[in-house]
């Protein structure tokens, strides 16, 4: 019953744009020695029509990260394949749903979580908003074995939100209904005024796309931080989240080139790439949704040169990147 529920809040996560964008954010549930958790590279909005969860040996897991055994990386030695047919692998995030003691850990990637985790005094800011809740701030750190450590570092025995620097939130409970509720409120607590932007100019925009393998995009959301010259300056140039530079890539430029899935024009619109996976728009979305929560001229904190290149080299990453879901 209790997986069920999750099946169906994981669907509804998953649908929302402001909580999870594309194959981010993920869902577990431990029970009975096992922890399920949804699958690298697939979508929770799909996780009542599809098997996306993956078994892992619970009691093994939770040894392995006590003793920061470098398994952890990539969780595959502790997937319970018997229960695992599909030959699905473990998110990447899995080690801060093994961290959490909790029975049921909801982690998203909230565009009103990430406006604030992108600053550089993000944890002194959220002192007040996050007052009512036992909560820690886990400075940026790549998810995987780094993460895991930055966790075990910060988290203490009754700690029931995780704000994860650069990158969103999670929140744990003893129940579905009990995580959600939590969810619920500390997206509520953590909520931001949002800017309204000016419209596309569609018609520059097509004008631009003719005779190119660029076309308009379907959602028009996507065109958001496009139409705001700091968010452009900014988001189009500055990476500040992993899934930023996974689908999007180091910049989204104004010009075609050899490796833009995506053109920004300034105070027009996007264009994407005729061939673009589709969780390139959703991941443009993310960027307007997120800087419209800003006010120009707030200070940022992007990801480093070698943070990126640590997640661009990743196998993790390439893998998850390999998926067409």
């Amino acid at each position: 019953m209790e997986f069920e529920k999750l099946r169906d809040l994981s669907a509804r996560l998953g649908s929302d744009p402001l909580l999870v964008q594309a194959a981010g954010g993920n869902t577990s549930l431990k029970k009975d020695g096992v922890m399920w958790i949804k699958a690298s590279g697939t979508w929770l909005m799909h996780a009542t029509e599809k098997n996306i969860f993956v078994p892992l040996d619970l009691p093994h897991l939770a040894k392995a990260l006590a003793a920061d055994d470098p398994d952890c990386e990539s969780c595959l030695p502790f997937v319970r394949q018997d229960l695992n047919p599909s030959g699905l692998r473990p998110s990447i995030e899995t080690s801060v749903h093994g961290l959490m003691p909790q029975a049921v850990v909801l982690h998203v990637h909230c565009v009103n979580t990430i406006a604030w985790a992108i600053q550089p005094d993000a944890e002194a800011q959220l002192q007040e908003p996050l007052a009512a809740f036992k909560w820690v701030f886990v400075p940026y750190a790549r998810p995987g074995l780094q993460l895991s450590r930055a966790i075990r570092q910060a988290i203490k025995p009754d700690t029931e939100v995780l704000i994860l620097g650069n990158h969103g939130l999670a929140v744990a409970g003893n129940t579905v209904a009990e995580a959600e509720a939590l969810l619920q409120r500390v997206v509520k607590a953590v909520q931001r005024p949002s800017r309204s932007l000016p419209k596309p100019d569609v018609n520059r925009l097509a004008e631009l796309a003719k005779g190119t393998s660029y076309r308009l995009p379907h959602e028009p959301e996507a065109h958001l931080f496009a139409l705001d010259p700091w968010a452009h300056a900014h988001g189009a140039r500055h990476v500040y989240y992993p899934d930023h530079v996974v689908f999007l890539g180091t910049e989204v430029p104004e010009a075609i080139s050899a490796n833009a899935v995506a053109l920004a024009i300034p105070g027009a619109g996007v264009l994407v790439r005729n061939d673009a996976k589709p969780a390139i728009e959703p991941m443009l979305r993310c960027l307007g949704d997120v800087f419209r929560r800003l006010e120009p001229a707030t200070p940022l904190k992007p990801l480093t040169a070698a943070e990126i290149d640590q997640l661009v080299n990743w196998d993790a990453e390439k893998y998850r990147q390999t998926i067409k879901a």
